[in-house]
């Protein structure tokens, strides 16, 4: 086994060591360690603004993308004493302390995640107000899954759908951005923000709705059987202990991905056009993309 290599950094003040920056984490596109805290250091304007206050899971992969993975819920041991944690509770219900859970809110606790290989960040629909408890949920999100041979094209198309009927309910902003892996994701931001329970019942009911009035095209049940060829549209995130990545990043495919936000006419433009390589992003093209759009997931 090789020697661990080090590198000393201070990052804002704050004194960091980064070890093995040259290990490769997706192999089939030669993208280091270094690259993904390149990436993340470039991108933290856009990003840091979507995890702030929301605790952040950690999908960590130490070997790479072809090696194995872990979820992290909880701040890791050995962790800086400057790396804040949000108490949340146990999603079993279990009485006991509040799990610490990560609060990556500033650039030296980023570059210290992703030092980590938690290539994927993951965030709830809600912010900490009150430690240990869950905050109203500020979104509502459908997860759009495409079960073969539908890919993100079909997505596109029932993105459209989901468009009108929130509309109906009053819910006119809608912010999209690809999974990063084969789906799209909508989201609905919420202001104010709501109960949860409130939020999970009409999600539910929207996607009963769509099923209900494009059967052809659209499932809003779990069962995988029902999926082929069709769009599930996953409602049952919108419970406070599930998360969904986060906008900006990175995903563990073979190539580097990136779940992007993209336009409403993007998505519409896929729709038409038919090529799921349209709406698939890596890191060097989000970037161009930030430079050129700005943070298509701004509030306001």
């Amino acid at each position: 086994m090789s020697p661990e290599t080090q590198t000393v950094t201070v990052v804002e003040g704050r004194r960091l060591t980064l070890t093995n920056l040259d290990k490769v984490l997706y192999p089939d596109a030669g993208f280091t360690k270094a690259d993904v805290v390149n990436y993340y250091l470039r991108v933290a304007p856009v990003l840091l603004p979507h995890l702030a206050g929301r605790p952040v899971t950690f999908v960590r992969y130490p070997e790479g993308v072809d090696g194995g993975s872990f979820f992290e819920k909880r701040v890791p041991r050995g962790a800086p004493d400057w790396v804040r944690a949000i108490d949340v509770p146990h999603s079993s219900g279990a009485r006991g302390p509040a799990i610490h859970a990560p609060a990556i809110e500033d650039l030296p606790s980023l570059v210290w995640a992703a030092n980590l290989a938690a290539l994927e960040l993951h965030v709830p629909l809600w912010r900490s107000t009150r430690p240990g408890e869950y905050g109203r949920f500020d979104q509502m999100v459908f997860d759009l899954d495409p079960g073969p041979p539908a890919t993100i094209v079909e997505c596109c198309t029932v993105a459209g759908i989901l468009v009108d009927v929130l509309a109906e309910r009053g819910l006119t902003t809608v912010r999209p951005k690809t999974s990063g892996k084969k789906g799209l994701q909508l989201y609905a931001p919420l202001d104010p923000a709501r109960p949860w329970e409130a939020v999970r019942e009409e999600a539910m009911d929207i996607a009963n709705a769509a099923e209900r009035d494009h059967h052809d095209l659209v499932v809003a049940k779990m069962r995988k059987d029902l999926r082929p060829g069709k769009v599930f549209i996953d409602w049952s995130q919108n419970v406070p202990a599930k998360t969904t990545v986060a906008s900006y990043s990175l995903r563990a495919q073979p190539q580097p991905t990136v779940s992007a936000p993209v336009t409403m006419e993007e998505v519409a433009a896929c729709a038409a056009g038919g090529d799921p390589a349209a709406l698939r992003f890596g890191p060097t093209a989000v970037l161009a993309r930030v430079e050129r759009l700005g943070d298509l997931f701004a509030s306001g």
